[in-house]
């Protein structure tokens, strides 16, 4: 079995190819099934974003399962795979499980560190299981990933840095005011920039929002939103008066908001701390009105550096949330390992239970005068035994399945306890995952549980070598 993970994004496909590839709500279930139900694919799940479609599935065999979802990714676009094949990115086992878990964390994303993602890669996810298109490889792997995300963004800082236009500005106006409460807003232009920003500084305290707009009806509807006042261009100088945050976004041509006009306005608010932002191109406010005392006015440029300086900052978080990440590589292998060993550890506890059973009934009836309460501490101690017989084995039996000859050391154990038809049946009652169809041509491999270990001399050793790690050499 492979874990697969293939798709496009921002980084390798511009939005015309990527809006054709979007898989919406409605498409999601259909897709799905498409996908296990062609046959190759054990398991699927769709993550379909703005910035990003993908496509993770478990596979019966890595070619046979990329070929499917490449197929399915050009009848579900439209477009020929010698089109958009140079725009995929196709990462299988251990490449695929790090992608997850880097796209799940934020460390793929176009802002670093966002959590949207996570959300959307959980719901992705929840549906694929609610469809029944997921199996216990990726009901433990997603899980793993969503946890992991929880983590990175709770034990590092990634978020706390500002890495937008709005949201640098409030950075630096709460570094003016240090509290935002009952502050004043000024929008000047209606533009969604200016809009972003002041639903972040409300967000964030600030109760007031007056807003100026060459055309009142667009100062009046964007007011609205903020529980604010719409004024007319021609008040702004009143405005200037009682603002505590000026955000200004027009895109007219010359300065709206001249030197002399802040420093009229500063005089009759006795030089209260005006800040100002400019996010317009061309710019709207007057370089020169920095030079007034308590007047901070920052332009793009200005923010663009507290985007740059905190992008930096995000970076060396996003290397601890790296460390996480191998962390939990390292921990989804080792059980994905230890799986191969589940059947023989569900058989040798079912045969296991089965003899102190058997052990019961016959001291039931040689010993017919024992009291029921004594029936059960006698059973309760049986069974004691019984599971501090099997735990060292087991746990044997797990570090087994993790080494370079898992299969044979697995043989020898089903061979030394005598476990073969348990283990068929344990199986079975376990679901175990379909085998790996083979290509044409090839002879079809048998399960596993079926496999005959010829007793050759490599036999003979690995039969010696876990007899001596398990029972001491004892059962010579």
């Amino acid at each position: 079995m492979n874990i697969l993970a293939i798709g496009l994004n921002y980084r390798t496909a511009p939005v015309e190819i990527r809006e054709k590839f979007a898989i919406l709500e409605h498409d999601l279930e259909d897709a799905l099934r498409r996908l296990v139900q062609a046959g190759c694919l054990a398991e699927a799940v769709v993550v379909s974003t703005c910035n990003r479609t993908e496509v993770y599935a478990v596979a019966y065999s890595a070619n046979a399962g990329r070929e499917e979802i490449i197929k399915f990714l050009a009848d579900a676009s439209g477009i020929s795979r010698e089109v958009f094949l140079p725009y995929l990115y196709i990462h299988a086992d251990d490449l695929a499980v790090r992608h997850l878990f880097r796209v799940t964390c934020g460390l793929d994303s176009m802002v670093l560190g966002e959590t949207q993602i996570l959300g959307q890669v959980k719901d992705a996810f929840l549906f694929a299981q609610g469809l029944g298109t997921t199996g216990a490889t990726f009901n433990n792997l997603f899980k793993r990933a969503v946890t992991l995300a929880k983590q990175a963004h709770s034990e590092t800082e990634i978020g706390r840095y500002a890495v937008s236009v709005s949201y640098a500005a409030v950075e630096l106006a709460k570094k003016i005011f240090e509290e935002l409460t009952n502050k004043t807003v000024l929008i000047i232009g209606a533009g969604k920039m200016s809009e972003l920003t002041a639903k972040h500084l409300y967000s964030s305290g600030a109760r007031r929002v007056l807003v100026v707009n060459r055309t009142f009806e667009r100062a009046k509807e964007l007011a609205d939103k903020f529980e604010g006042h719409a004024l007319e261009l021609k008040s702004i100088d009143l405005a200037l008066k009682e603002a505590d945050i000026v955000i200004s976004s027009t895109g007219a041509e010359g300065y709206v908001v001249t030197k002399n006009q802040v420093g009229s306005a500063m005089k009759q608010r006795r030089f209260r701390p005006l800040f100002m932002i400019d996010i317009a191109v061309p710019r709207d406010l007057d370089p020169k009105i920095n030079d007034l005392d308590n007047v901070f006015l920052y332009d793009i440029d200005d923010l663009e550096g507290v985007i740059a300086a905190n992008l930096e900052e995000r970076r060396k978080e996003a290397r601890k949330i790296e460390q996480f990440l191998e962390q939990e590589l390292v921990a989804f292998k080792q059980w994905q390992t230890e799986r191969a060993a589940i059947p023989l550890i569900q058989a040798l506890q079912k045969k296991a239970g089965g003899i102190q059973k058997s052990v019961m009934e016959s001291l039931r009836n040689k010993l017919p005068n024992l009291t029921d309460r004594e029936m059960k501490h006698l059973e309760k101690h049986t069974m004691s035994i019984v599971n501090q017989l099997l735990r060292d084995p087991i746990q044997q039996l797990k570090e087994m399945a993790t080494e370079q000859q898992a299969d044979l050391y697995l043989e020898v154990f089903s061979r030394i306890f005598a476990l073969e038809e348990t283990a068929e049946s344990a199986s079975k009652h376990s679901s175990p995952e379909p085998e790996s169809p083979e290509p044409e041509g090839r002879e079809k491999r048998q399960p596993q549980a079926a496999v005959t270990v010829a007793k050759s001399e490599t036999y003979q050793n690995t039969k010696a070598t876990v007899e001596t790690q398990w029972f001491g050499g004892l059962s010579r």
